[in-house]
């Protein structure tokens, strides 16, 4: 992409096939001047967040990947739920249910690095915050290739205890849906019991921190530390935020995150 790449950055926009034959996109960002193979560094995005362009990551040293799963932007062409919507959509389904190809499309982006040949396959990092970290913790779980994953306020972890916690957006989606079907709620409660990723947590077996704002409101603390003690890695921490909301102090926490896949990505020479 011409207009997006600079003299340190060349940037693409990448389209792959996921599940259901639904066609989704990302940015990859590759620095212009690089010893090769690279370090690559996985950013998913947050509920209503369009992909990151990940090009000052790039310029690190990064193969850097800003994954735009299906309804996000460049993603929405056959599937979009729309924001609200994506969290309620075939919620009582779990064969259906609009996760489940957002869950596939961000397992792929992990697919199409190790294609890549400019990608050291040993040293993919991933991350996001929110339904970013959600992604992140789902990833790490299922695919084993990744090296490292930092997640903040993870989203989708304890759901059904969640929609008891708060009552803001998004989990209200799910409360709205009930309001209207309140028969459904065992429906609801079963098919997430396959998409939480609590359940998930204990498959996790990378080096991965995880931040939290135990003043979030949006996506309880209570669930934070639920899915950080159900996670399987032996390498793992936990940085609690105390006055901090939703943003689990993400400004002020950026520079561990940093620190944390230098030291397990990065090696001299990139």
């Amino acid at each position: 992409v011409p207009l997006r790449s600079d003299d340190q950055v060349e940037v693409f926009e990448v389209h792959y096939d996921s599940l259901d034959n639904v066609r989704v996109a990302g940015w990859y960002c590759l620095p212009r001047e690089r010893t090769e193979p690279l370090p690559a560094l996985v950013f998913y995005p947050g509920y209503i967040s369009e992909p990151t362009l990940p090009k000052s990551h790039a310029a690190m040293g990064y193969a850097a990947f800003g994954a735009a799963p299906r309804g996000k932007l460049r993603s929405n062409g056959q599937v979009n739920p729309g924001y609200p919507g994506l969290l309620a959509h075939n919620i009582v389904d779990r064969n259906t249910y609009a996760y489940k190809g957002f869950y596939v499309d961000a397992c792929r982006v992990i697919d199409f690095l190790l294609e890549r040949p400019e990608v050291d396959n040993s040293r993919i990092g991933i991350r996001g915050s929110s339904q970013g970290g959600a992604l992140t913790l789902l990833v790490a779980a299922l695919r084993q290739e990744v090296a490292a994953a930092s997640a903040g306020a993870p989203y989708l972890a304890g759901v059904i205890d969640a929609i008891e916690l708060t009552n803001t957006y998004p989990y209200r989606e799910i409360n709205d849906y009930l309001r209207l079907y309140p028969e459904s709620y065992d429906a609801i409660a079963e098919c997430w019991s396959y998409y939480d990723c609590i359940n998930m947590a204990p498959l996790i077996q990378c080096p991965i921190i995880v931040n939290i704002g135990l003043n979030d409101n949006v996506v309880p603390p209570e669930t934070g530390y639920a899915v950080f003690n159900a996670i399987g890695a032996n390498d793992k921490k936990l940085y609690p935020y105390d006055g901090h909301g939703h943003d689990a102090n993400g400004f002020g926490h950026n520079a561990t995150i940093e620190e944390f896949f230098r030291q397990h990505l990065m090696k001299e020479g990139n």
